[in-house]
């Protein structure tokens, strides 16, 4: 990832004074002030002007409150901000020095658009007309041609961002799975997401209402060995949640369930794929839409939660945390009915938690409601390994093979053969994130720290199984099944 610390800092800003002013009600008064308190001037930090600086810091405030970045909103959560894209290269293409200035001029009869002309020092691309099609730089015989390649367009695996006119980026939403590998890839901090922020406050301040926290599988690492289930228990109650729940117990609940899908399919030589990870269920949906109905029919693992506690609760509002974007899109896109009311990344939950004055402190393991197997979906073949020991756990003995697809390159890999009809497995586990989840675009910590911490954390768990764990939470008063 290329987000380095100064653009982490001024997300995480903003983030936290939106937070603090929603928990003291006077955002509307006070929203204008932002820029101007983290851009005091009067010489800029960053950018050309402070200016500049200060409209980038307005449209970030528009996200934090969920709004869209501009003043149009096309429904997807990942946005733009186009006053924080306009200083990346706008050609990814351009004439570097070590031009020549040839009287041969192969790179302006390579291009068939009349995109390149003959300066006085060097050749030049006018980034109006270019196509991209890489034909100049093939052609020159300096290699003088340099392909500049955007980070958040490179970082894309299904294609879905191009450039303007002006050179701003823009996101296809026919294409984006949501995934939010764009968002920290670029270094000018220009992508980020609508948040719930504001929403999660107003219902913590409501007092008509009880609102849950859930973490993610995922969370269990991310911030060392000894923050805990138990710490973020702590933690939310005292931010004001109700209560938590560590959502490895739905991990375990869609196991189950997924498991008798599986055996079902796998009795009618029927394949199918995995609906735990939103990013890979988009990109199905809308780039392989013909395996579509391949879907497992099993809620995934936050839904299974949201569905146990409203069954309880039907007005509880319900608060996912995770490293997931793409979950966010669980919510808005796919309306899959009970499930979480809102989505909220580490550094999300963290900035309301700093507006409080909460912190995580470390604490003991003595709360645990997933199995281990459940709290390991987090991991890259975590549910394959859960559904299957689920299938044992019915001491039924099959010979299911699955392909586990790790990150979004080799979901496609594999979608592209059961589309041809030569995927040689039974069924694909999909993660459009490489690692699992326990690696998102919202991770907290890198891969090698919290799998370190996460094995020190699990091997403290206790060894119950699958099946028997679910029996103590009343599944029968509600469906695994999307509706």
């Amino acid at each position: 990832m290329y987000a380095d610390e100064n653009v982490i800092k001024i997300k995480h800003e903003v983030l936290y004074e939106v937070a603090k002013a929603a928990f003291e009600g006077n955002l509307d008064e006070i929203r204008d002030n932002i820029p101007f308190k983290i851009i005091p001037g009067p010489t800029p930090q960053f950018r050309c002007c402070i200016y500049k600086e200060r409209e980038i810091i307005r449209q970030r405030v528009r996200l934090a409150e969920g709004k869209p970045a501009g003043m149009v909103d096309d429904g997807n959560v990942i946005q733009v901000i186009s006053s924080a894209c306009e200083d990346c290269p706008i050609s990814s293409y351009t004439v570097t020095e070590n031009c020549q200035n040839c009287i041969g001029k192969a790179c302006i009869n390579a291009c068939k658009f009349g995109a390149i002309e003959a300066g006085r020092h060097r050749s030049h691309i006018d980034a109006t007309k270019c196509k991209e099609c890489g034909k100049c730089a093939q052609a020159c015989p300096y290699n003088a041609i340099a392909h500049l390649k955007r980070p958040c367009k490179f970082s894309c695996p299904v294609n879905a961002i191009t450039y303007n006119e002006y050179g701003i980026s823009v996101i296809d939403d026919s294409k984006c799975i949501r995934c939010g590998k764009c968002i920290h890839s670029c270094p000018f901090g220009a992508i980020g997401s609508k948040t719930y922020i504001v929403n999660v406050i107003e219902a913590l301040l409501d007092e008509g209402k009880k609102v849950y926290a859930m973490a993610a599988p995922a969370t269990e690492g991310q911030f060392g060995p000894n923050i805990t289930m138990n710490s973020w228990k702590k933690a939310m109650r005292s931010l004001g949640f109700n209560d938590f729940v560590e959502v490895a117990l739905g991990a375990d609940m869609t196991a189950a369930y997924e498991a008798d899908e599986w055996l079902e399919a796998y009795e009618a030589g029927e394949k199918k794929v995995t609906s735990c990870c939103p990013g890979f269920v988009n990109m199905v949906r809308k780039h392989y839409p013909e395996l579509a109905d391949r879907i497992s029919t099993t809620i995934s693992p936050m839904a299974s939660v949201s569905r146990m506690i409203k069954a309880k609760e039907p007005d509880a509002v319900t608060v996912f945390i995770g490293p997931c974007i793409a979950k966010k899109s669980e919510v808005e896109d796919q309306k899959i009915e009970g499930n979480v009311d809102y989505v909220l990344t580490y550094s999300e939950i963290r900035a309301i938690m700093r507006a409080k004055g909460v912190e995580l402190e470390p604490d003991d393991t003595s709360y645990q409601e997933g199995s281990v197997y459940g709290k390991r979906f987090a991991n890259s073949g975590g549910v394959t390994a859960a559904v299957l020991q689920s299938i044992k756990e019915k001491n039924i003995d099959v010979d299911c093979k699955v392909c586990k697809a790790n990150g979004a390159a080799e979901c496609k890999k594999a979608l592209l053969l059961l589309k041809a009809g030569k995927l040689p497995e039974d069924f694909i586990e999909g993660m459009a994130c490489e690692g699992g989840c326990v690696n998102g675009p919202s991770s907290f910590n890198d891969m090698v720290s919290t799998k370190k911490f996460r094995d020190e954390l699990l091997d403290k768990a206790d060894d119950r199984e699958i099946r028997a764990n679910i029996k103590n939470y009343h599944m029968e008063t509600f469906s695994m099944h999307r509706e």
